[in-house]
């Protein structure tokens, strides 16, 4: 009988750490809808669609749900085929050309 009252608090103990609980709210299942086929970048290398913000830097391109983050890698598969830029005077396909993204 004393045993038995010994290990019913020790069972208790040890299986209330195998509790597991989700943590955050599942950021890593939700992907931004896909850019459209040619982007046109302003002076900063931001782009806002469909709620997303993308930001292109070094020929990559991530998204989030605002400006301040967190940043997530967009897949290459939601890659826009072409990036402009705006010209500085307020016109499109100013000095600084396109870079055209892989084919996937």
């Amino acid at each position: 009988m004393n045993r038995n009252l010994v290990f019913a608090p020790l069972a208790a103990l040890v299986l209330s750490a195998c509790v597991v609980a989700p943590v955050g709210s599942g950021y890593g299942a939700v992907v931004a809808p896909a850019l459209p086929s040619v982007v046109v970048l302003g002076a900063e290398p931001y782009y806002y669609q469909g709620g997303y913000s993308y930001y292109y830097e070094n020929s990559r391109w991530r998204y989030a749900n605002s400006r301040s983050g967190p940043w997530m890698d967009l897949p290459r598969s939601h890659y826009p085929r072409e990036v402009r830029y705006e010209d500085r005077r307020g016109g499109r396909g100013g000095d600084r050309g396109s870079d055209r993204q892989d084919q996937r």
